[in-house]
């Protein structure tokens, strides 16, 4: 039986890319976004290209009770999930002191609490399975806090603090937990930055976070080079050098 993913924001980004690059390995897939338009126009695109099967639902991460609601539905229409990935995010500069707060607090609940509110229901679901794997999509950006990124910054370190308490939850079950944190990958989520540098194409990117899932890594920056050592030189980097990057 071909192994099932229920994924969020599904219907663009790296959710899109990861859903087409799953659907050629025949995964069965449950795609979950707000866009349902764009839903199902890629789900009949990947029911093409050779997907199990293939379900969306239409779901805002940041209603958080309905995030399990539809999770069990998934999981009744597909027997069961084997992968669940909280992926959905969103960017928006906040710059200190310029009345960015209202932003700030979009990013922090879709990023954080949707993620977590994604990851705490797979959790409960698994353990009831008796089996499962969580893969949350965090950053580079979570290393360290970035000029007019500070609510960006803040919600994907909180992502990974978070998924190194779930894995310690877990440990010693048959859940496994992997934190995929990208650079610039070219989706539209970044495409406004003046700058992106070492920039690698969707579709390469998405074949690296699909080849680190099913390897079942634990963390891994994507791609491994050369983030993992701009990631270290970040966390050194003096804050008057960090602050003219902006």
């Amino acid at each position: 039986m071909a192994k099932s993913i229920f994924l969020t924001g599904a219907s663009a980004g790296l959710g899109e890319g990861m859903a087409r690059g799953f659907a050629k390995r025949g995964y069965s897939l449950a795609l979950a976004a707000r866009s349902r338009d764009k839903l199902e126009v890629l789900a009949e695109e990947l029911r093409r290209s050779g997907a199990a099967k293939v379900v969306v639902y239409t779901l805002d991460v940041t209603d958080y009770d309905s995030v399990p609601r539809v999770m069990g539905e998934a999981a009744a229409e597909l027997g069961g999930l084997d992968i669940v990935i909280a992926n959905s995010g969103i960017a928006t500069a906040t710059p200190a002191g310029r009345g960015s707060f209202e932003a700030a607090r979009r990013v922090i609940d879709t990023n954080l609490l949707g993620a977590m509110a994604t990851i705490e229901a797979a959790v409960e679901l698994f353990r009831k399975q008796g089996h499962g794997h969580i893969v949350g999509i965090s950053s580079v950006s979570g290393v360290r806090g970035l000029p007019t990124q500070s609510a960006y910054s803040a919600s994907k370190s909180g992502v990974t603090r978070y998924l190194e308490s779930v894995r310690a939850d877990v440990f010693g079950t048959a859940i496994r937990v992997t934190d995929l944190a990208p650079g610039f990958i070219d989706t539209a989520i970044n495409r406004n930055l003046p700058s992106r540098p070492f920039l690698v194409s969707a579709e390469k990117g998405t074949e690296i976070m699909i080849a680190m899932i099913e390897k079942q890594v634990g963390f891994r920056y994507v791609p491994v080079v050369p983030w993992t050592l701009v990631a270290l030189l970040l966390k050194i980097l003096p804050t008057r050098l960090l602050a003219k990057a902006s």
